[in-house]
């Protein structure tokens, strides 16, 4: 058994990330790209927005925080905006609701050589730290964002011919941003992997596997560039990786259980925890949880962030408990199962929705754990 470290993320209390952009940011977002204000002036509000979003998780009793991700159009623009040889393509899939509803979205597409010109979330983690006494989490899209939503078509044939040489060259890219962030005393970074958890869907690999790639051989090589991406963490700073389901305006990409995945996943993937969703039957039992190794902890996800209903305490510790047949009580977190607004626009549900969904956790949090 190894516990959770007390004062080492991932705290029983958790979040994913991306919390709901109040109305005044958005209308700066809106103003900025009008040119109605002009660069100070959006940083200035954005800034404000982040102090006001930190006192926030603050005052709920968090011990980790982010910035919201206010600064990004999307949890993967900013990176891709910031990398050289990216532009902006229609992706493979769809998301959808309960109701049959579907929405088309975007995909990265490397059109040249990629290369960081400059630093992708630096910034973010600075002034984060200037503005918060607890834990600062930063959250990058995980390598496999940047090659899994157009299928086989991710790069221009004359860059990279070679599907291995595009992840060496996007590992370089992320051991780059890590050491900068490491080196500006960032302990927490998350990385945000939805591609094998969409490889769970029976659906989702039908897609695939007509495309001419094989779903098996994908998990494998999006473990590996997780891998390459982190082989250079110093140790002092703690990786976990969330594996989502895709998270739109209230829309998911995937369903199907981990447990396709989950023992070469969890076994072979060298971060600290994971961070996992399990606020509906789309997530499967528990089961799969049987193959997270002794060294490494498990936040549960059993809070919807797509919802406005407000869980219970009693039907949250009882999910828990449920957890513990497969892994110990003294190896788990709770949290919500994906961030509110993985893009500007967010999800279905209000800032007062939000907030009492994170404060919700810290008091479940403490009825398990005490604390």
């Amino acid at each position: 058994m190894a516990p959770l470290a007390k004062g080492r993320p991932p705290f029983r209390a958790d979040h994913v990330g991306s919390l709901l952009r109040p109305s005044a940011l958005k209308q700066a977002f809106r103003r900025h790209a009008a040119k109605e204000i002009d660069d100070a002036a959006f940083d200035r509000i954005m800034d404000q927005c982040i102090r006001d979003v930190v006192a926030m998780q603050e005052e709920v009793g968090l011990q980790v925080v982010t910035d919201g991700e206010f600064r990004r159009g999307s949890y993967w623009g900013r990176f891709v905006e910031r990398i050289e040889g990216f532009e902006i393509k229609e992706a493979s899939f769809k998301f959808r609701n309960d109701q049959g509803h579907e929405v088309a979205f975007t995909a990265p597409y490397a059109n040249g050589k990629i290369r960081r010109k400059q630093p992708l979330a630096l910034d973010e983690y600075e002034f984060l730290h200037g503005v918060t006494k607890v834990t600062g989490k930063i959250t990058l899209p995980a390598p496999s964002t940047m090659h899994f939503y157009r299928c086989n078509d991710f790069a221009d044939k004359a860059a990279y011919s070679d599907v291995d040489a595009f992840f060496a060259d996007l590992a370089t890219i992320f051991k780059q941003e890590i050491a900068a962030l490491a080196k500006a005393g960032c302990r927490y970074i998350q990385l945000d992997e939805v591609a094998v958890a969409l490889l769970c869907d029976p659906g989702i690999r039908d897609v695939i596997a007509k495309s001419g790639m094989e779903p098996d051989k994908l998990v494998d090589l999006y473990i590996d560039s997780i891998n390459q991406a982190v082989a250079d963490c110093p140790p002092e700073v703690v990786v976990g990786v969330h594996m989502c389901r895709g998270n739109f305006k209230g829309h998911y990409l995937g369903a199907g259980g981990y447990e396709s995945v989950a023992e070469r996943f969890f076994a072979n993937t060298k971060v600290n925890h994971f961070l996992l969703e399990y606020d509906t039957p789309r997530a499967g039992d528990f089961a799969p949880l049987r193959f997270v190794p002794k060294g490494k902890g498990l936040v549960l996800g059993l809070i919807s962030s797509k919802l406005p209903v407000l869980e219970h305490v009693d039907a949250l510790k009882a999910r828990t408990h449920e957890a513990t047949r497969y892994i110990d009580l003294d190896r788990l977190a709770i949290s919500p199962q994906c961030g509110f607004a993985s893009t500007v626009a967010g999800n279905p549900v209000t800032e007062a929705d939000q907030r009492a969904k994170l404060a919700l956790i810290v008091e479940t949090a403490r009825a398990i754990w005490g604390g």
